[in-house]
């Protein structure tokens, strides 16, 4: 009874929604504990190379480190590129999320995965949370943690369709009775719009200028459809390419919308395709329920309102979109209610 009590009481369970641009972690009985941007920064000494800072501090050092000061992503396009890093990163923000003496408890984990992730993809997933500490591995789909999160009605026979629009991909589901009837996955999401908003300016303007700074022009005012007139301006600073000396420029949001024309229409386009392979009585529900967009993704402006020009239907942004996937894996580990929906890794 001793040692039942001592593990029941040391047990720290979680859910790991692990994205390109950012992790959020859900204690069960505590709620979201961490938000913080998957970045991590390592630092060589004497030829060998440590953590230095994990999350909010090392997305600071972006573009801006020491030659000995690596700031990395170890995730790209929703998955893993470098296996080795992103356990360190992950063994952090498990210690930042329970606290210095979480070696010592024994961790179920529920892992968030793209649902269209290769096995080698998801048993990267599972090794990293392993070898971090987890003790029994599961995963869930992101669509479907993203749905539940969104409060949408996944155990009904009815059919719900969820857009999460990621840092890496965006994920198009239709959901019904605890199982996704048809899914898509693009890999175009925040990252790609950065990038599109960084190669328009450097074409335009021959301005080169920095992820931190292409991420602030699109929250700032990126836009999925045409304002009226110029809209808003911004001023970007940034290396001039045929001077060869910082500059700064402005732009505005209807330039902005220009960039991200051919990002936006691709995420237009795996949504157009769920529709096109959604069996007639799922979709005669979508139109009655209409379209949830979440992710990171969903705070660009008027993108609600370009996927219902596009498709038709109603849409709507769910509530506090950036944490859906994270509160929703973390519903599925606490409650009975979602039984069947998580699986063994």
């Amino acid at each position: 009874m001793k040692f039942a009590k001592f593990f029941s009481s040391s047990t720290s369970d979680m859910a790991i929604d692990l994205g390109t641009v950012n992790t959020v972690i859900y204690v069960r009985g505590q709620g979201i504990v961490l938000n913080e941007p998957s970045v991590i920064a390592l630092e060589t000494i004497d030829g060998i190379r440590r953590v230095k800072v994990v999350g909010n501090e090392a997305k600071l050092m972006m573009g801006k480190t020491p030659a000995n000061v690596q700031a990395l992503r170890p995730l790209r396009d929703g998955v893993i590129a470098d296996i080795d890093i992103a356990e360190q990163m992950i063994k952090h923000f498990i210690g930042k999320a329970v606290g210095p003496s979480s070696r010592l408890r024994r961790h179920e984990v529920v892992i968030c995965v793209p649902s269209g992730a290769t096995m080698v993809e998801r048993r990267a997933l599972r090794d990293s949370a392993a070898n971090s500490g987890a003790y029994h591995v599961q995963l869930i789909e992101e669509p479907m943690a993203a749905a539940i999160g969104a409060g949408l009605p996944v155990t009904e026979p009815r059919g719900a369709m969820v857009v999460d629009i990621g840092g890496g991909t965006t994920e198009v589901a239709v959901l019904s009775l605890r199982g996704i009837a048809y899914s898509t996955s693009a890999r175009v999401g925040g990252d790609k719009l950065d990038d599109a908003i960084s190669a328009y300016i450097r074409r335009k303007h021959n301005l080169m200028i920095g992820e931190m700074t292409a991420e602030r022009v699109k929250c700032e005012i990126g836009a999925a459809m045409k304002p009226e007139g110029e809209g808003l301006e911004l001023v970007v600073r940034g290396r001039d390419l045929v001077k060869g000396r910082p500059a700064e420029i402005h732009i505005t949001e209807r330039e902005v919308n220009e960039a991200l024309a051919e990002p936006v229409a691709q995420i237009i386009s795996a949504v157009r395709t769920a529709l096109e392979q959604t069996a007639p009585e799922l979709s005669a529900d979508i139109i009655e329920e209409g379209i949830t967009v979440t992710g990171g993704g969903a705070l660009l402006r008027r993108i609600d309102s370009a996927i219902s020009e596009a498709t038709g239907l109603p849409v709507q942004i769910a509530d506090e979109p950036l944490t859906c996937v994270a509160k929703g894996a973390g519903a599925a580990l606490e409650e009975g209610v979602y039984a069947g929906i998580l699986a063994s890794a």
